[in-house]
């Protein structure tokens, strides 16, 4: 469990308890057949919209596809029980199977993709399966009638006993994700959706928590649609796989706030009876009235409340209350930091090269850092500084060349795995988790090193202290200022306890002021004995820390040695320092 989400997880079961218990006294009520049955859909669409929400709301891979798990859910459990006999109480789970396995086949192609080509990918399948189904004659099919036995085959002749099945699917499913939020996988998820390179960079395999989010999604949608396959007694692939399908899990879970447990089932309370209703009334007059309605809806969500409507009221009559500090002992399970000793060789960077197209950005760049060391390393823009980060930590595969970590080859492999070899990495721009607060920040770096949460929460504190930002531990990342949010960057790559750090432009931006005030910090890292690579265009600051400097110009190694002998060499200061600083010195 993440840190603090104890007391959130039981006011949230709470809540849910006390929701069903009046919805369910609410459709005792109602006494009109088709007016309960929309009272048994609002449950149903809530579902499919809790499953599109783990995937898309906390996990940012926007999906307009989800009728493919719906779809598949549904027909299992049609299919299983007209030619096996198969109770529906087998067949629902049977599709949630049948819906995992489709979703590692889906998510194995499609999960190269990003952003709206991932989107428009996903819409390619249910209609794939649903052209597939009509060539094969499964136009329409009813569900064979068990009226002898109700309760196994899910076949109520009270129509208020599917309600409350349904509610009962609706509690399993918001429950499930209840666990997901409140665990590192949502942690995981929240940090992909908001900087994929930088969950990455902190040890987060995303590919793999994407996939996991697609399985988990794709089996409580084939859940909700084998459970509206025994509501409706006939299925269609129309019906099932249509676009408007996949439209209604978007719409719901937008209307009512995406990344929250209470989104789609606040989206689904208000739209689905709205919908149905109108759709009754008006339906002969206006052909598809559903869609204009749920088209107005997210038209008008955007305009009014782009979070959604949870989000809104929350923010607007809920405040949540100032953070409270972290104690003072909850670092003390952190994890032992292991450093190599000092003087030891740690990394071998040995002819690494990468060019783009003609551009020859890094060419046959050598140089060695030893355990305890602060390398510098300098030169004009362009020079291909950056770009060697990225070849360090995977960002980028090099042309030829490699490097090595104590003796382990780091070149060729993915971000998330050079992380977990000990390498900690910050940015020129800073890559923060906005939403998300400074202490969960930090321990997703603890989570990418691989530790379990109490450790994972003891290094965070501790990277917090580290940094001095222990007293904002509460605060949301986009409320921090840019020093705070360099010095967090800095404590999540120092949370997974790294064997050597790779700091781009950390003093970017900073005043004189904020400028010292990182250094202090850098140089008490440095007294800690961290090995520590810097990119920096400050010199002063780098005299101050750098024990070596290594100067690159055009991708080459244009000098290295130690950073008196390097700001005095006449080449570097013709490439990189300027003619100012030649007189300063020769003055």
């Amino acid at each position: 469990m993440r840190y603090g989400s104890a007391p959130r997880l039981k006011r949230d079961l709470i809540a849910l308890a006390v929701v069903s218990a009046a919805y369910l006294a609410l459709s005792a009520l109602v006494s009109n057949s088709y007016y309960q049955l929309i009272m048994t859909l609002v449950p149903v669409w809530a579902m499919f919209g809790v499953s599109w929400n783990i995937l898309s709301g906390y996990g940012g891979q926007l999906s307009f596809g989800h009728a493919s798990f719906f779809g598949i859910g549904a027909y299992v459990v049609t299919l299983s029980l007209v030619y096996w006999n198969l109770t529906p109480w087998l067949g629902i789970p049977l599709g949630m199977v049948t819906a995992a396995v489709a979703a590692v086949l889906i998510g194995l192609p499609t999960f190269r993709l990003k952003g709206h080509y991932f989107a428009l990918s996903m819409l390619a399948y249910p209609l794939a399966i649903l052209y597939f189904l009509q060539y094969f004659g499964f136009q329409e099919m009813s569900l064979p009638m068990h009226r002898d036995n109700p309760i196994a085959f899910l076949q109520f002749t009270n129509p208020h006993s599917y309600t409350f099945v349904a509610v009962a699917f609706l509690i399993a499913g918001i429950f499930v994700c209840m666990l997901v939020e409140n665990s590192r996988f949502g942690l995981a998820l929240l940090a992909i959706r908001q900087n994929e390179l930088a969950a990455e960079a902190a040890g987060i395999n995303a590919r793999l928590w994407k996939m996991r989010a697609l399985v988990v999604s794709g089996m409580i949608a084939a859940a909700a649609g084998g459970f509206y396959a025994c509501v409706l007694l006939v299925v269609t692939p129309d019906s099932v796989f249509g676009m408007l399908v996949s439209a209604q899990a978007v719409v719901v879970t937008l209307f009512g706030g995406v990344a929250s447990v209470w989104g789609p089932v606040i989206g689904a309370a208000i739209l689905v009876p709205l919908a149905e209703s109108l759709n009754a009334e008006l339906g002969n007059i206006l052909p598809g009235i559903q869609g204009v309605v749920y088209g107005v809806a997210i038209i008008g969500i955007m305009l009014a409340s782009p979070d959604g409507l949870f989000w809104t009221i929350r923010d607007r009559f809920f405040k949540p209350k100032p953070p409270a500090p972290l104690p003072a002992s909850l670092a003390a399970g952190a994890p032992a930091m292991q450093q190599a000793p000092g003087g030891t060789m740690l990394l071998k960077v040995d002819g690494i090269s990468r060019s783009f197209g003609g551009l020859r950005a890094v060419s046959g760049v050598n140089f060695e850092v030893g355990a305890g060391e602060i390398l510098g390393i300098i030169g004009p823009n362009g020079a291909g500084k950056t770009t060697l980060f990225n070849l360090l930590n995977g960002v980028l595969g090099s042309d030829s060349g490699k490097a090595t970590l104590s003796g382990e080859t780091m070149t060729g492999k993915k971000v998330h795995a050079v992380c977990r070899m000990g390498v900690g990495r910050t940015f020129q721009v800073v890559r923060s988790f906005p939403r998300l607060p400074l202490l969960d920040n930090v321990i997703v770096g603890a989570y990418g090193a691989g530790f379990g949460d109490a450790e994972a929460i003891a290094a965070a504190a501790l990277a917090l202290e580290r940094v001095g930002l222990a007293d904002k531990a509460g605060v949301a990342a986009g409320q921090l200022t840019n020093k705070q949010l360099r010095l967090m960057e800095l404590a999540r790559a120092l949370a997974g306890a790294p064997k050597v750090l790779l700091l781009d432009e950390t003093l970017a931006g900073l005043g004189r002021d904020e400028c010292d005030d990182v250094l202090d910090v850098l140089v008490r890292l440095r007294s800690e004995g961290m090995t520590v690579i810097i990119i920096e265009h400050t010199m002063h600051a780098m005299m101050r820390i750098a024990d070596r400097f290594l100067v690159l110009d055009h991708g080459r190694v244009l000098a290295s040695g130690a950073p008196r002998t390097v700001v005095e060499d006449r080449s570097v200061i013709e490439a990189y320092l300027g003619k100012k600083w030649a007189a300063k010195q020769d003055a």
